[in-house]
Parts: structure tokens; sequence; C-alpha cells
């Protein structure tokens, strides 16, 4: 069972447009959260300046840029990440990136994770990719490959968290996006769970988005999620 304190355990995606937004999210957020994700909408708009300013103030913060490129390329990027001070880092879970990856951030802080299968993605999808796998399949097989590799962890629904966690032991971080309350709506999302399901399922870390951050009080949301995680990992 992980040790981590619950409220380390709620990362809320910073899926706005502006800089601005985020500055006042985060501030409106206050104490209630400590981790925060930053993709691809609010990192093209600034948001990587924004990372080092989070990290300044002793937040932690995951950069979602799902690397994959070139070793040399994968690495140099990584390199950069690492210097920024942010605590994870993706990479898509593919051999040689996840190899340059681990490379890259020998002797820092940073934790690389391998992205298996997108949670967007169901089994109909992988086969008009031209996968010959169905979602847990493709998920075990990437997921052993970045154990192998030694990655730190993996994103990965947390349909499949509680499949993997027996296979990766506990050394491996299991962070699960998709996560909705209950009561909120699935979105574009396919392979979702409620935040205490996918605790139990094994996951150390839960990605929320929209259920925080377009709440009427996002600090109310998010605390109502730590108390989740905590009676979770409690019971």
């Amino acid at each position: 069972m992980s040790t981590l304190d619950p409220r380390e355990r709620l990362i809320v995606a910073l899926d706005v447009p502006t800089v601005a937004e985020a500055e006042a999210l985060v501030a409106r957020l206050g104490e209630a959260v400590v981790f925060y994700k930053i993709g691809y909408q609010l990192g093209f708009a600034g948001g990587l300046d924004f990372a080092r300013a989070l990290t300044d103030t002793g937040k932690q913060v995951f950069v979602d840029m799902k690397l994959h490129d070139i070793g040399n390329t994968v690495a140099q990027g990584v390199k950069s990440i690492a210097r920024m001070g942010a605590s994870f880092l993706t990479v898509h879970a593919y051999p040689q990136t996840m190899h340059a990856a681990v490379d890259a951030r020998a002797g820092t802080d940073l934790r690389i994770l391998a992205v298996t299968v997108l949670t967007s993605y169901n089994d109909a999808d992988l086969a008009a990719a031209g996968y010959d796998f169905t979602v847990p399949e493709l998920v075990a097989e990437r997921a052993a490959q970045a154990r192998d590799v030694g990655v730190d962890g993996v994103v990965c629904s947390a349909a499949e968290a509680e499949l993997l966690r027996p296979n990766l032991g506990p050394g491996m971080v299991l962070v699960t996006p998709g996560i909705r309350p209950a009561v909120a709506d699935a979105d574009d999302q396919k392979r979702v769970m409620t935040p205490a399901a996918a605790i139990r399922a094994g996951a150390d870390y839960l990605v929320v988005g929209r259920p925080v951050i377009a709440a009427p009080d996002p600090k109310a949301a998010a605390n109502a999620i730590v108390t989740e995680i905590a009676r979770a990992a409690n019971s």
C-alpha cells in the first residue's frame, strides 16, 4: 500500500488555454492541491515557464508531453525538463524512446512515466490503428517493457492498474488519468473509474482535470477527491 500523503496523490490537470487562467486556478485551489499536470494546451501557451514558477513555490509538476522521437532528441528534451525541476515527464512506451529518456534523467529527481495506451482508446481504436492487440494486452506488453528498461512508472487507465500491479511490483509508479467522480460525466474518456475504485485497484496517483477545474467550487471538489482517496487507501 502506498505511503504517500493522500493530497500528494491527486494531480490536477491544468487544461486551460492561458497562463493567466492557470495562475488564477492555482491561487483559488491554494493548499488543497500540491501537484499539477501541464500538457500541450497550456505548455504551448507559456506553460513551461509557469511550470518553473510552480516548482519554485514548492508545488510538484507533471509535464505531460508524451515525448517520442529519435533517441538524441528525446534525451535533450528530458534534460531540459529535468532542469525545470519537474517531478514527472511522460514518454511514449516504445523501447528506444524509453531507453533514451531513462539514460538522460540519470542523476536527477525527474521520474519518467511511459504512456501505455491512451485512455481515450478502446479495442476498436487499436484495430483501426493496425494493432492486433486488445487494450489490456497492449498495456501489459508495454508496461513489461517499461519495467525491463528501468522506467519509473507507467500511465494507464485505472481499469488496467489492478492487472499491472502484481506484475510490476510496488517499485513502479502507476499514474491513472480518466478519473471521474461518480457524479461526473466521462467526457471524451472511454476507460474511466472513480477515485476510490482507482486507489483500490492499485493506482498511486490520480490525474483529474475537468471534475476539478470546471467545478463551481474547484477547491471543494479537490478536497472531496482527496477525502475519497484517503478513505479508499485506509479501507
